[in-house]
Formats: C-alpha cells, structure tokens, sequence
C-alpha cells in the first residue's frame, strides 16, 4: 500500500489559501487598481496643492471586503471639492455698515434662500465673489480609467501568483 506524506502540509496550505488572498494579493491588487486612477487625477487637477494632497490607501474592514480609496487628505485637500463641484455666487466679506449685525456665513445663508438684500446692491468692502466653475478630476479619472485600473489589479495578482505563489505577496507601505 502506498504511503502519503505531507497530507498536513497541504491541508495547512489550502486552510490558508483565502486569508493570504485576501490580506496580500487582493488588498494590493486593489492598491494598484487605485493608483491607476489616483495618477489620472493628479494629472487633470489644476492646482498644485491639491495634486499633492492625492492619496491612496486600502484596509480591509469585514473578512472578504477589501476597501481602496482615493481621497485628498491634508494640505490642499479642502480646495479639493470647490475645484470638483464648483462654487455658487457668495459673499467673501460684507461692509460693517451692511450686515445689519449679521455674520458673512449668514448673509450667504439668507443669499441661498433668495432673500438677501444689502443696501440694493453691494458696494464698499463688500467683497461678492462670483463663483468658480467645476475642474472636475476625481469623477473623470475614474470614468476613464477605470479598465486600467481593472487590468492593472488583474497584472498584481497574475505576478504574485505566478511569481512568488501565495506567500510571497505583501501588503504595500502605506495601507491602513
């Protein structure tokens, strides 16, 4: 009769199949899935602030749920949504003798319900900012890239697998 060895071995080995697809090859297939679109934004967005403040990371929250995002995040990243969406008609600073002992934030408050009216017209140190037009870069990127980013996630796992087999991979600097 023959004799079998390393029946553990394998059992050990395809008992730790899912966790080391989910902890290393997917959460890095998603990272590279998102840097694809992520170097897309940074190459549409017209400031330099914001183009710094693009950033990448993935976590896994439930078992089997790998999460990757692009955010803007820290200096910058509060211009990020005027340029992505554009901003309506709003009131920068408003003339002491105007307010009529209102606040700026909520004189364009009462502007957004339609009933604001200072004097007739602005005028003095009254500052009404006309608005900015949307420089979309986030929606786009993602919307052009996203086969990219698909083949580029698809390329990390065909290379950790083919490569280094299921042990090899690691999770990239950087992930949560």
């Amino acid at each position: 009769m023959p004799t079998v060895k390393g029946r553990a071995e394998v059992r050990a080995f395809m008992a730790a199949i899912p966790e080391a697809l989910e902890t290393k090859i997917l959460r890095g297939a998603a990272r590279a899935a998102a840097q694809v679109v992520a170097d897309e934004a940074k190459d549409r967005v017209v400031s330099s602030e914001v183009r710094g403040a693009i950033k990448v990371s993935t976590k896994q929250e439930v078992a089997g749920q790998v999460i990757a995002r692009i955010q803007t995040k820290g200096p910058g990243a509060y211009i990020a949504p005027w340029l992505e969406y554009g901003t309506s008609q709003h009131f920068i600073t408003v003339d002491d003798s105007q307010r009529n002992g209102l606040s700026v934030g909520s004189i364009n408050r009462k502007a957004k319900e339609g009933v604001l009216v200072i004097n007739g017209t602005p005028v003095g140190k009254t500052v009404l900012h006309p608005g900015a037009r949307p420089h979309p870069f986030m929606r786009v990127s993602l919307d052009l890239k996203a086969g990219e980013a698909i083949a580029a996630a698809q390329e990390y796992i065909n290379a950790r697998l083919a490569r280094e087999g299921l042990g090899g991979a690691e999770v990239s600097e950087g992930d949560e």
